[in-house]
């Protein structure tokens, strides 16, 4: 645990007994303090299980390339025991299922393949897929349930959606035997309830946990040239991994026209990916440099004021987060050629992980690609830590800048789950079906191997922070420690942004997407003109949903 954390957190008047309970409890102490006993913190369950979980970890290990899909089906056969145990075999013959969700990549949608095949031939169910790139989701989803044509029995959704659906009963409530099969209690506090559940019901099988982490070059810190070169400049502070954003611009700006250390091309800094238009996912990118300015620490609002709704993503602190991306866009060589046209994906997958740049920040599964993707050539020197800090605050109850640190991980999207929908009631066995196959797809044990290998999720349970499991897959310590620390830190952080699950939370960020790229082509004359036309058009947009409704809402998703 980062000592800053820790100390907030006697701060906030917990005792030092208490905070290290509350770690223990979770099964995080572990990861958290970089120490790990391997006594008294395993699960019971983990003991039983230890044989399985070591032999899908070996599927196919790191360094043996990327995982195939008859990898996928293995691991999906072996981890079809609770399956057996509350469906017998062949018991859904003659079903057939609809699922929708993402291929990006080729993972989610595609390892789903693979573990249901097994799940196919035992049940005798037949699942259709519907595939769609994540840029697509977003209006797919909302042209579904605007028009009424919902067409899918399962649907992989984050819980940002369920104000969407769940609010709109369209889904199915979970029955209590997928409880016991899926071990709820797992999850991560943060995935806990209220997350997953409307009105007291649940409806989400969990098979991700979401923040953004930062994740650096640790070649380009530990080059002595650059090193000898920040210092000549007159760099501030020692050439080492940027812990704000004001240091992440300037870190940017110094590498501009030189050599990147790995690859012998040009370096860069920063990768923020400017195409943000992504179907809504784009915004969290810019979220990521304004959390720290907005979340304040003694107010748990940052989108919207929480009284009136009126956006806050025009106040000074969103202002600066878009001046910081104008001012490197300014600087020639601070991106690499032709960034306009890079999408978060493209700067995760084909330029960061291909060796392209020395830092940005994504979600935590970029740490499993880098050891584990064909893709990959900065598995060696790749580091991590929550996402950078600001050396100041806005403080929207004084309308002024508090001039202190501030950290606010940004806890983006709160994970994908497997939900399913109202279309199977009215059939039983349709319905136990499906959700057997969400249960199938969210379980224990098949859940570490999607946190240790390529598949688009990230550790989401208190039992993938056990590194002694890692260690099995081939990764060795010290980056389990530092990998796995930088998503527990950013989940435990007293002071994370978490995003509020209202009704049309996307259709803020799509039009948000919209408004940011035209400022940065240089359609509004400035950063605060181009936060001004979000503001707009956020207000617009919550006068059509309505103004009363939307308020109670962010106030209970922020525990008002």
């Amino acid at each position: 645990m980062k000592t800053e954390i820790y100390d907030y957190m006697l701060r906030r008047g917990l005792s030092r007994r208490s905070v290290l309970k509350g770690a223990a409890a979770s099964g995080l102490a572990v990861a958290a303090g970089g120490v790990s006993t391997g006594i008294g913190l395993r699960p019971a369950w983990a003991a039983d299980n230890a044989a399985l979980r070591q032999e899908i970890l070996k599927i196919p290990g790191v360094g043996m390339g990327s995982p195939t899909d008859a990898d996928w089906q293995k691991v999906g056969e072996l981890c079809l025991g609770p399956t057996r145990d509350v469906v017998a075999e062949g018991e859904f013959a003659g079903v057939e299922l609809t699922f929708m969700g993402l291929n990006n990549q080729n993972l989610h949608n595609f390892l789903f393949r693979g573990f249901l095949k097994p799940w196919e031939a035992y049940t005798g169910a037949k699942i259709n897929w519907i595939d769609l790139a994540q840029a697509d989701y977003n209006p797919r989803l909302q042209q579904s349930i605007a028009t009424g044509t919902v067409d899918f029995d399962i649907l992989q959704m984050g819980a940002p959606f369920e104000g969407d659906t769940a609010g709109r009963g369209l889904l199915d409530e979970m029955p209590d035997w997928v409880k016991d099969v899926i071990d709820m209690d797992d999850y991560v506090d943060y995935l806990k309830a209220p997350v997953g559940t409307w009105d007291g019901k649940t409806y989400r099988v969990s098979i991700d946990g979401d923040c953004h982490t930062y994740a650096y070059r640790k070649d380009y810190y530990e080059n002595e040239e650059f090193a000898a070169a920040w210092k000549e400049a007159g760099g501030e502070g020692d050439w080492v991994p940027p812990t704000t954003w004001a240091q992440v611009n300037a870190h940017s700006k110094f590498l501009a026209g030189k050599t990147d250390p790995l690859t012998g091309l040009p370096a860069h800094g920063f990768l923020d990916p400017l195409k943000y238009t992504w179907g809504g996912f784009g915004f969290y990118f810019l979220e990521d440099r304004a959390t720290a300015y907005a979340k304040h620490p003694d107010d748990p609002a940052w989108l919207f004021d929480p009284d009136t709704m009126k956006p806050r993503v025009n106040n000074p602190a969103f202002v600066q987060a878009i001046q910081d991306v104008m001012d490197l866009l300014a600087v020639d060589g601070a991106y690499p050629t032709d960034q306009v046209n890079a999408d978060p994906n493209v700067t995760a997958f084909q330029q960061f992980l291909a060796g392209t740049g020395a830092g940005l920040t994504w979600w935590g599964d970029v740490g499993s690609n880098a050891r584990t993707s064909d893709t990959s050539v900065v598995g060696d020197v790749i580091g991590f830590s929550t996402i950078p800090g600001s050396e100041k605050v806005w403080n929207s109850q004084t309308g002024e800048w508090d001039m202190t640190a501030n950290e606010a991980p940004n806890n983006a999207y709160i994970g994908w789950g497997v939900y399913v929908t109202k279309l199977v009631q009215g059939d039983e066995k349709k319905r136990k079906a499906a959700w057997s196959a969400a249960a199938h797809l969210g379980g224990r044990d098949l859940s570490l191997w999607c946190s240790a290998y390529p598949s688009g999720f990230q550790p989401y349970r208190n039992s993938h922070f056990q590194f002694e499991e890692w260690e099995v897959a081939g990764y060795d310590r010290a980056f389990v420690e530092d990998y796995l620390g930088s998503n527990a830190d950013s989940y435990n952080h007293p002071n994370a942004a978490i995003e509020p699950r209202i009704p049309g939370i996307f259709q803020y960020y799509s039009i948000a997407e919209d408004e940011l790229v035209k400022g940065l082509a240089g359609q509004y004359g400035s950063a605060q003109e181009t936060a001004d036309a979000i503001a707009a058009a956020w207000e617009k947009i919550t006068d059509q949903i309505g103004r009363d409704s939307q308020i109670a809402l962010y106030k209970a998703s922020l525990g008002m």
